[in-house]
């Protein structure tokens, strides 16, 4: 935790002519302190002693202008202090949701959103704090510490070792402290992080929680998650709340153990009261330091713990990265290969895909049917590398697409995701995604294309609707042709539909269908559908069950050769085309004899 504090610093090195600035009115602030109990011990000695008014009234001149000099001082430290520090959070922010762009898929799938948005917001402000605030005041302390330490030895040093006494005691106090606090905190974000957790679930899926009457459970759910975050809450202030009395305690022991020495010295006539006062200023000042590093144990404690957090997502390595030499994919064709696949996602010893293979010449269309869980959204993902293969390999134009750069492969690959993702802008920014320097001619086009361009026009502003958050404003199947158009308008090479017509009806997909037979022409393009209606005028069907590639074929192919494409065919369609799955059986099973 505390390695993770100290590397959280290398965010300051933009801005570390704020920070030595910083540094500087540190200097010059206790500088000021440590002059001013001078001052007061020759107003008290020679001053007041001696009735000498001039003394006094320089004494005390001299204590306005320590006292200013001080403000200004600290003043100026907060200002350089805190624009250091925002900068270095915008540093933070900035490294982290790049690194989160950068992590691949596998990643993501086993990440919760409320986690990774605590890091964002809540750790990133907390390691701000330490930064800005915590450093500077511990820098800030130390100076103090040692000056208190050097004058005190110099006034008197009977009455300085009679003052350390209470240094081991604090010291050890502070140590237990600080020790105790930092699991404390690291448990109090995570369980901050959960809370979070909860309500973007809570808040994505409301109309399903109030679909099913589930608005209690969902209270009780977050009460619940609430109320750890309390208990946490709470243990932690016990920790602080025991802590401090023993600080102050121990200090107040010095004090007196000091008074009560230095009150028979002036007895004596071996002190003088000018120098009890100044030297208990300066026990102040030594034991300030100490009580500033125990308030600010709790920052660092749970600065601390907020940066191991945030070096979790910083050093987390994506399974899907360039490889040195890596060269970039100029032009494709679109030929694509299978050479024996297999795939077990990270973290799981399942193999979702086992030995698949095959080849597909360029501007084929390939349809993958299956029932759910038998690897077909697998087999997709791998063609643009959203996962690289266990074993085996993925080629393009006979390139394993693990020897080409990732930007380039997918700068030639258009997806249309079985899930409709919009961003909350305009209908016209969501389709020009992936080609942000598209002309409105070109993004009509490609809406006509998805059959979207009739609906976007009867919407209140048009292409300039603004869609909401996640396209909320929008119906389930205008999302999906949206995406469509999006994908249609990067003009690719390889055209990826994963059950991209699942949303939308029969007629628009009866539409949809003619228009595609169109723009996949010259293309090669996957289709992954459940209803055969969508995928029966394929140049090639490809039949997976349990990860493995068990038939391909025409549809009139598999209709007459395999009896578990026949079964899906007899339970969707109607016509004479379509067989009796009982006669695909037997030939079938005459064919394995």
């Amino acid at each position: 935790m505390r390695n993770d504090l100290v590397r959280s610093l290398r965010f300051m090195r933009n801005y570390r002519l704020q920070a030595v600035a910083a540094v500087v009115a540190v200097l010059a602030a206790a500088a000021a302190d440590l002059v001013a109990p001078q001052l007061l011990r020759r107003i008290i000695d020679v001053g007041i002693a001696q009735s000498r008014s001039d003394v006094i009234w320089t004494g005390a001149l001299g204590l306005v202008g320590v006292a200013a000099a001080g403000g200004l001082a600290q003043f100026v430290q907060g200002y350089l202090s805190a624009k250091a520090s925002h900068g270095a959070a915008y540093d933070m922010r900035n490294a982290i949701f790049a690194r989160l762009q950068e992590l691949s898929f596998s990643y993501h799938d086993r990440a919760q959103t409320g986690q990774l948005i605590t890091r964002v917001t809540s750790d990133v402000d907390l390691v701000r704090d330490f930064v800005g605030g915590g450093l500077v005041q511990a820098v800030s302390a130390v100076i103090m510490l040692v000056g208190a330490v050097a004058l005190l030895l110099a006034m008197n040093l009977r009455l300085a070792l009679v003052s350390f006494i209470a240094i081991p005691a604090t010291i050890f106090v502070l140590v237990r402290f600080v020790s105790g606090l930092g699991p404390q905190f690291r448990e109090f974000q995570q369980r901050l992080a959960a809370l979070n957790s909860v309500l973007q679930e809570n808040v994505a899926g409301v109309r399903v929680v109030k679909a099913f009457g589930r608005e209690p459970f969902e209270a009780e759910r977050y009460r619940a998650a609430d109320q750890a975050l309390l208990d946490q809450g709470l243990a932690v202030r016990r920790t602080v709340a025991t802590a401090f009395p023993l600080l102050f305690n121990v200090g107040a022991l010095g004090v007196a153990l000091v008074t009560w020495v230095g009150a028979v010295s002036i007895v004596r006539d071996t002190l003088t009261v000018g120098e009890l006062v100044a030297f208990t200023a300066y026990l102040g000042l030594l034991l300030q330091p100490l009580y500033t590093i125990g308030f600010g144990a709790q920052n660092i404690a749970r600065a601390g713990a907020s940066a191991s957090r945030l070096f979790e997502v910083l050093d987390a390595e994506s399974d899907v990265t360039d490889r040195p030499g890596a060269m970039a994919l100029t032009t494709l064709d679109g030929a694509v290969a299978f050479a024996d696949v297999t795939l077990r996602y990270p973290g799981s010893d399942r193999a979702v895909l086992d030995g698949v293979s095959f080849s597909v010449e360029p501007g084929t269309s390939v349809a993958l049917v299956g029932s759910t869980g038998s690897g077909k959204t697998s087999v997709v993902n791998l063609i643009p590398r959203f996962y690289d293969v266990s074993e085996g390999a993925v080629l393009v134009d006979g390139r394993d697409v693990r020897d080409v750069t990732l930007a380039s492969l997918r700068s030639h690959i258009g997806v249309v995701m079985q899930d409709p993702v919009l961003f909350s802008g305009t209908v016209a920014e969501n389709i020009a995604y992936g080609r942000p320097d598209a002309t409105r001619e070109e993004i009509e086009t490609a809406a006509r294309s998805a059959e979207a361009h009739d609906f976007i026009t009867r919407l209140p502003q048009g292409y300039e609707t603004r869609v909401g958050e996640r396209g909320v404003k929008l119906s389930g199947g205008q999302r999906q042709r949206v995406t469509i158009a999006r994908a249609l308008l990067t003009d690719p090479r390889v055209l990826i539909m994963d059950d991209s017509m699942s949303s939308v009806d029969a007629e628009t997909e009866a539409a949809l269908r003619a228009q595609l037979d169109r723009l996949m022409e010259g293309r090669t393009t996957f289709i992954v559908a459940q209803r055969l209606s969508t995928v029966r005028k394929a140049d090639r069907i490809l039949l997976l069950e349990e990860g493995r590639l068990v038939a391909e074929g025409t549809h009139e192919e598999l209709l007459a050769t395999s009896c578990a494409y026949a079964e899906i065919a007899a339970s969707q369609l109607a016509g004479d085309d379509v067989i009796d799955a009982p006669d695909a059986c037997e030939l079938a099973e005459e064919g394995d004899a």
